[in-house]
């Protein structure tokens, strides 16, 4: 068998070895590569006194069970002894999703919905209402008036609308550009986030990218 994927990348460093995983790559594809390249590659390196290995997995999210996968497969080189694994922290199934709260209705001009957590919510913004949040703003309708997500210092919060016309976007300590530049833009479902300090707007389907815990449907 073949592999000429590139999933996994081997670097020495002055105590050891790193691999670096792939993050985006389907994770069997990942260890298949894996497998092949500590079988039938970098056999010079891969083989004598033990040798200490660091292992990342950039952003990927990875269960206990999908590490221990990893950490077998590793075995199989008696001479490679794993001294870490980084990934970032899988979350709890509450940070997963069961902490938003389902709101509907209409905010109003001159009222505020203020919510501690991620927030949905099912209607409309208009101009002169706001909703402050300490997570991120889901809104299913109309965003006319004024959101700030992650009121409490999250630069990682999001705001996103089915229909994208705010007069102002606050994630965090920073303020959206003015209202003016909103009016000209395609109407489609868009989300806000930071990124180097600096607010982005994407189109809704690309959020997976900075919520990798999202359930992406891959179609059948």
């Amino acid at each position: 068998m073949t592999v000429k994927s590139n999933h996994v990348t081997i670097k020495g460093i002055k105590d050891g070895l790193v691999f670096l995983l792939d993050a985006e790559c389907d994770f069997e594809d990942l260890l298949t590569e894996l497998r092949y390249k500590l079988e039938h590659s970098h056999t010079n390196i891969l083989a004598g006194p033990i040798i200490h290995v660091d292992i990342k997995l950039g952003m990927r999210v990875v269960t206990d069970d999908q590490k221990e996968l990893i950490l077998d497969i590793m075995k199989q080189k008696g001479n490679l002894l794993v001294r870490s694994v980084e990934s970032i922290e899988q979350k709890s199934e509450e940070d997963l999703g069961s902490n938003i709260t389902v709101m509907s209705g209409i905010v109003r001009s001159g009222q505020v919905l203020h919510h501690h957590g991620n927030i949905l919510f099912l209607g409309d913004i208009n101009p002169g209402g706001s909703v402050t949040c300490t997570g991120d703003i889901y809104i299913l309708g109309a965003l006319r008036g004024m959101a700030h997500a992650g009121v409490d210092g999250n630069d990682e919060a999001v705001i996103a609308a089915s229909h994208f016309a705010p007069t102002q976007l606050r994630i965090s300590d920073m303020i959206s550009r003015p209202p003016d530049e909103w009016e000209a833009r395609e109407t489609r479902m868009e989300f806000a986030y930071l990124q180097d300090g600096v607010m982005q707007i994407d189109k809704m389907s690309n959020i997976v990218r900075l919520r990798r815990d999202f359930n992406m449907f891959k179609g059948v």
